[in-house]
């Protein structure tokens, strides 16, 4: 019987040795997985990066997480291999031999058991650290200074914006994991009461308090300097001030101190009742500290409440002046350039005259309805697709013309069913083709943009010498290029022209390169297809947005990049790169806690070699200079000619500044705390629908100077008013790039704003008889956007309306347009017109010179006198097709629709 116990106890062992074996081999077997997986992306990215000559910037990022990752895992493996071993060896000294699990009992299993424990914590703290603090620690070591210090504390703005943030991360790692490790302490101590018969759980336990309480002061003691950043004054209240407040200087600094000091002696005390067993005593500190904070927060209420709220202005005057100061500088609005603007009613024929390029340059197509017309007619097969149309500018026959223009992509997901093969969609199937551009203030005879480069392949006003497009806004896939099977370049008739890729952009995909990206794409295919040679490349992160972000993941990026001719007749796109911040002190966030923005860079893509340069633009901001200390091969500082040219203001960030203006404009402190003279975006009804005005680009002459420029603007109205009471605007052009400007409209004269324009061309019986006329009929009217125009000292005001049918297949088309001076309002079927019969009303004795628009206005005449006549016989059978329709002749009333719908297209 013994023997056969013996025998079972030996197996029994034996299988434990081999489960134990088999379990640290499939550990090992599971880390050894993971690290090769991560180092294999690694070097896939190492590569990529390199290949565009980034190579620094990832290692840069790499060494700084392995860095913090490797600090990480240190700090969690041995703060949580001496908890536990402080735990099992107070268990151990408290028990005797065989009253604890042999695993306990054991030292070698203990310690294989404590060692995997640590691991698993030590890969979750090194996630975690180096997770959130690679970009605080390179930007507190490589800090550039804001030559501007907090008017409290006297510290400079790069504390609060780089160090600031890495102490609070340090802290609050440290607290949570303390009070982590504290739980679980209570947890094992609480069994058999060791907490009360052992002094090393005791000691263990105090320790850890000790801890604790010092980081807890450590937070408060931050907490004044947190003060500056936001406008919460408790956890009930909101200051009128963004930043110190006068309840912060009288309560919530003084109390952050009293707060810090408690939490110190209140451990001590804690400590102390702990190892003298005073276990109630223990209550004392924390109610006490408790009860301060509760304290505080009601002095803070009731200052707040009681002190500040009824004589608000008077309290917070001193610190309302630091949140205008900051918070203009914040938003670089202390260099707006602020103007007066007399509003006159002044536009005669030799303004303009003076004024021509402006209104040759003025806009009477939108770019949404426009998209689908490029795309309709400048397609021209099912898989290419314009993804969106932009705004630009050019030198064209040595006239400085405004356009639109598109980018002309492959979308593969188009190709018919049948072509989708792997090799016609990796090898076949590579690049988009050229660009098309029409004028901004032309269309044709049938309301369609007048194009300045257009077809396959493109031809026009611009020379462009290298159409292929490779990387664009599409979501492309990767390809392979210089393969054995030609590149599809474009359709000529029925057959196919063909294309090589000739540049050495891409990936190689000779030696092992091939074996490392067959993997990584999941491509057996790739790996042993006789189609890929040694001369083959693969291009990777064709889309443009994700391939800025994977280079440069720190920054920002305009969701409107767009495309541009350089010199050399070759595409390439610009995007939009924001450097942010969240610290400024004083400053007010214009969303979330986001209250410094810059568009210090500008990214450049070539759309055929996938070549990334990213360009300063402002060499002087600190945090662009914090970036360049910590990635010094990233930017490039020379910027071309041919890419200045193209610089555009940003939208977004112009939206941002122009927003923040509409109040920070108040310098005077009382009428910037009520809020006096607040100015608000103003509405315009765009497809039939009241919507919020967005910036727009403009080619105008400012009144100070004597040529026209590109200019971003936005017109502003007062709170719920709709007169103008101002335009921004910013400049667009060479070195005046940046330069933004605010004109001031009187306020003793009314100025009509947009949607009172707007809501004029409603109430306006022979334009609304018209647009209503055309919607009956069955066509969709739509109304384009209201561009308000500055001529010299006057406004001029100009809307397109389109026309669409109800076809399916059918294109809005510009069939009037609409121009509003003063109190005048004509619809026209041309810009030309229009400006003409404005200028007819504001002097009725004009005289046109003999043979200016002879050929126009007998073109236009027998244009206007046919489509009155059609219009009138449109109306007579609409009244004929009602009657009809009362007397229950369903058959007459379907005839008479039919003809109303053909003299509609005849009108169209």
């Amino acid at each position: 019987m013994e023997y056969n116990e013996q025998k079972e106890t030996v197996k029994s062992k034996k299988w434990r040795r081999v489960g134990t074996g088999f379990a640290i081999f499939l550990g090992i077997i599971i880390i050894l997985l993971s690290l090769g997986l991560i180092s294999f992306q690694w070097i896939i990215d190492y590569i990529w990066m390199d290949s565009l000559q980034f190579g620094s910037i990832f290692t840069t990022i790499i060494g700084s997480k392995v860095i913090l990752g490797i600090l990480g895992f240190i700090l969690f493996f041995i703060l949580t291999y001496i908890t536990i071993s402080w735990i099992r060896n107070s268990y151990l000294s408290h028990f005797h031999d065989n009253q604890l699990p042999s695993m306990i009992e054991n030292l070698k299993q203990s310690r294989l058991l404590m060692a995997s424990i640590s691991l698993v914590f030590g890969a979750i703290g090194s996630m975690i650290v180096q997770g959130i603090g690679w970009e605080p620690l390179l930007k507190m070591v490589n800090q550039s200074s804001f030559g501007l210090n907090d008017p409290y504390f006297n510290m400079d703005i790069s504390f609060y914006m780089f160090v600031l943030p890495f102490i609070k991360m340090i802290v609050y790692i440290l607290l949570g994991l303390s009070i982590f490790y504290l739980v679980i302490e209570i947890g094992f101590y609480s069994f058999f009461h060791l907490y009360q018969m052992s002094r090393s759980a005791q000691l263990h336990m105090g320790i850890t308090l000790g801890m604790i309480g010092l980081l807890l002061a450590s937070h408060h003691l931050l907490q004044p300097y947190e003060s500056m950043l936001t406008n919460q004054v408790n956890l009930f209240q909101e200051s009128a001030v963004h930043g110190l407040s006068y309840t912060d200087k009288l309560v919530n600094i003084p109390a952050s101190y009293i707060l810090a000091g408690t939490a110190v002696i209140g451990t001590v005390w804690m400590v102390s009742a702990l190892y003298r067993r005073k276990y109630y005593q223990m209550i004392i500190p924390i109610a006490g500290y408790l009860g301060l904070v509760i304290v505080a927060q009601l002095a803070s209420v009731g200052v707040q409440q009681f002190i500040v709220s009824p004589n608000e202005f008077s309290k917070e005057s001193p610190y309302l002046k630091h949140n205008l100061e900051y918070t203009r500088a914040a938003y670089q609005l202390e260099r707006i350039d602020e103007r007066e603007h007399p509003a006159n009613q002044s536009l005669t024929e030799a303004m303009v005259d003076r004024n021509k390029l402006t209104l040759d340059n003025v806009r009477v197509n939108d770019s949404r309805p426009l998209l689908d017309i490029y795309n309709q007619l400048q397609t021209f097969r099912t898989y290419y697709k314009f993804n969106n149309i932009d705004i630009d500018r050019y030198e064209i026959n040595g006239e400085y013309q405004q356009v639109f223009i598109g980018a002309r992509e492959l979308s593969t997901v188009d190709l018919p069913s049948q072509a989708k093969t792997w090799v016609n969609q990796k090898l076949r199937y590579t690049h988009g083709y050229g660009v098309a551009m029409s004028q901004v203030n032309q269309v044709t005879e049938q309301g369609q943009p007048e194009y300045m480069v257009k077809n396959l392949p493109p031809k026009g006003d611009i020379d462009i010498t290298r159409p292929q497009i490779y990387f664009g806004e599409q979501d492309y896939d990767n390809v392979i290029v210089n393969s054995k099977k030609d590149e599809f370049d474009y359709p000529s008739g029925d057959e196919n022209v063909s294309n090589r890729f000739a540049a050495n952009s891409g990936i190689s995909l000779s030696g092992i390169n091939r074996l490392l990206f067959s993997l990584q794409e999941g491509s057996f295919r790739m790996f042993v297809s006789d189609q890929i040679t040694s001369e083959s490349q693969i291009l990777q992160t064709r889309n443009i947005m994700d391939r800025v972000e994977r280079i440069a993941p720190f920054f920002q990026y305009d969701k409107d990049p767009y495309i541009f001719v350089r010199e050399n007749g070759s595409l390439a796109w610009m995007i939009d790169a924001y450097i942010t911040a969240e610290n400024y002190p004083y400053a007010k966030p214009h969303v979330g806690n986001e209250n410094y923005i810059r568009n210090a860079v500008k990214v450049v893509i070539d759309a055929y070699t996938g070549e990334v340069n990213f360009y300063m633009v402002d060499k002087e901001d600190p945090l662009l200079q914090t970036y360049a200390k910590m990635f010094p091969d990233l930017f490039t500082e020379e910027i071309p000619e041919d890419v200045r040219s193209h610089f555009r203001y940003p939208e977004r960030l112009f939206t941002i500044q122009a927003k923040m203006y509409g109040t920070y404009h108040m310098t005077n402190l009382e009428v910037f705390y009520n809020r006096e003279d607040y100015w608000q975006f103003p509405t315009e009804k765009y497809y039939n629908e009241d919507i919020e005005i967005e910036p727009y680009y403009i080619t105008m002459k400012l009144p100070e100077y004597e040529e026209e420029e590109f200019m971003l603007m936005m017109p502003y109205t007062p709170k719920n008013r709709q007169n103008m009471i101002a335009w921004m605007g910013v400049r667009n052009d060479g070195e005046n790039y940046g330069e933004m400007l605010v004109y001031r409209f009187p306020k003793q004269k009314n100025s009509y704003g947009p949607q009172q324009i707007e809501n004029r061309i409603n109430q306006d019986s022979t334009i609304s008889q018209k647009l209503n006329l055309w919607s009956q009929g069955g066509s969709e009217v739509i109304r384009g956007n209201l561009l308000a125009i500055p001529i010299e000292d006057t406004m001029l005001y100009v809307e397109p309306i389109y026309i669409e049918s109800s076809n399916a297949t059918s294109l809005p088309e510009v069939k009037q347009i609409v121009m509003a001076y003063d109190d005048h309002i004509v619809m026209e079927a041309t810009f030309d017109k229009a400006l003409d019969k404005i200028l007819q009303y504001i002097d009725p004795n004009r005289v046109v010179e003999e043979g200016q628009n002879d050929k126009k206005s007998k073109e236009d005449e027998g244009i206007t006198d046919s489509s009155e006549q059609k219009l009138q016989e449109i109306a007579e059978l609409f009244d004929a097709y009602q009657a009809a329709l009362s007397a229950g002749n369903w058959e007459e009333a379907a005839k008479i629709m039919t003809s109303i719908e053909n003299k509609l297209d005849d009108v169209k």
